[in-house]
């Protein structure tokens, strides 16, 4: 490992003991690293700004950063355990190309609004994605509630209830995924604050250029109070997962009534072959393998943000229990958003059954329609229920599913799916 930036002299470093304190730091820096980058070039732009770095200074210094951030990509340079952390990195490659420039490039900032601004970076972009995603997944449902109304049971306990139809089906995830992407969007605008200029979370006798840091990272606002910059650690994570996870449970439900709908006792349901596997013993199979693991994949957030919630009993100020929560966001992110990336896919290609839907459909789930008639007509509705209750088995003559349909005449239902409602509501972001 490199030379350490707090290193003090006369103390002796244990090797252990450091290795303990980097953990996978150095490893899982490298997600931040190109942001971290971007935020030391907004730093020295500020710091030319109030005369601590002369004008060939920064701009010898913007130049080497942009040539890290090259070599970074190319895998010219790779961060590894030379090391303790990205932020270290950064200074040591600047040191050792541009010598006493490079030492001055940490004035004014700590490595603590060094990772909050990497990470605020990191989630902003991730967020985006979410929205992308989760904007994508709804165009379809809406274009697929558009085109195709095919019968569909409707099941309330897992038991057949009502006639429904996959366009509500559609429309139904096509408003979860709106309100979702809106969410990824709301929380973006929320965490879309600049902690650079906070230091260790008191801020400096300095008059630092957070103006310009902050219209240079392309941030909404300043995040001001330098306490409240430590203490929104944590927090803004797990918001970001928090939004995260709203769309996997959207789609964990979605997933679970695709696993249902494409079992032989369903058989409502065919994927496309590219979503399924085989199994290794069993020449027969072919398994819903990916629609399981999109099912899964919330699991991981959940542990994501527990961990972080776990770690935030703390006091006011930084604590290096905070560490860890690096790991969390990254694991809980790499799992979701690529579930939801290969959703919008899967949608589009999805087949459905419409015979095995339509035998699905027995005489009693037009029972609730009989008994909404006779209350319609002036019977009490107690009295249509229990009309309705005792001639259930024949509650189907006479009728078939697209009159059913047809009658659903209340806003968002069967007959009215208010797609030009929800359509605008996507457009809006």
């Amino acid at each position: 490992m490199s030379d350490l930036l707090w290193q003090k002299q006369g103390v002796r470093t244990d090797e252990r003991i450091m290795r303990f304190l980097a953990g996978d730091d150095v490893v899982l820096d490298r997600e931040f690293f190109l942001h971290d980058v971007e935020a030391s070039q907004a730093h020295v732009g500020g710091l030319a700004n109030i005369g601590l770095l002369d004008a060939e200074e920064a701009a010898a210094l913007v130049r080497e950063l942009d040539a890290l951030a090259a070599d970074f990509r190319s895998g010219a340079f790779v961060l590894d355990e030379r090391y303790e952390d990205g932020h270290s990195a950064i200074e040591a490659r600047l040191i050792e190309r541009l010598g006493d420039a490079g030492r001055k490039v940490h004035t004014g900032r700590s490595r603590n609004d060094q990772i909050l601004v990497a990470t605020r970076l990191w989630l902003k972009a991730r967020l985006r994605e979410l929205q992308a995603h989760c904007r994508a997944a709804a165009e379809v449902c809406l274009e697929r509630a558009a085109r195709e109304a095919l019968p569909l049971p409707g099941y309330t306990h897992l038991q057949r209830a009502v006639v429904s139809s996959t366009a509500l089906w559609f429309a139904g995830f096509a408003e979860s995924f709106i309100d979702d992407a809106r969410r990824a969007r709301d929380t973006l605008a929320w965490i879309d604050a600049n902690p650079l200029g906070t230091a260790a979370g008191y801020g400096v006798n300095l008059p630092l250029d957070r103006a310009h840091t902050t219209q240079a990272l392309g941030f909404a606002r300043l995040q001001v109070n330098p306490v409240y910059a430590q203490l929104s650690r944590g927090k803004f994570e797990i918001g970001a997962l928090e939004a995260l996870g709203a769309a996997l449970l959207d789609l964990r439900r979605l997933a679970w009534d695709l696993s249902l709908f494409t079992t032989a006792e369903f058989g409502f349901v065919r994927l496309p072959p590219e979503y399924t596997t085989g199994s290794s013993i069993m020449p027969n199979k072919r398994n819903p393998d990916v629609v399981e693991l999109m099912r899964a994949s919330y699991a991981s957030v959940a542990a994501a943000r527990s961990e972080i919630e776990h770690l935030l009993s703390l006091p006011s100020g930084y604590q290096r229990d905070l560490q860890f929560s690096k790991g969390a966001i990254f694991h809980g992110f790499h799992r979701g958003l690529p579930a939801l990336e290969l959703l919008p896919d899967l949608l589009a290609r999805l087949e459905w059954n419409e015979a095995a839907m339509r035998a699905a459909i027995e005489p009693s789930m037009y029972a609730t329609d009989v008994a909404i008639e006779q209350a319609a007509a002036g019977v009490p509705f107690r009295e249509a229920y229990r009309r309705a209750a005792e001639a259930a088995a024949e509650a189907g003559q006479g009728r078939t599913p697209e009159a059913s349909l047809a009658a659903r005449v209340s806003a968002g239902a069967a007959a009215d799916l208010r797609l030009d409602e929800l359509r605008r509501r996507l457009g809006e972001f």
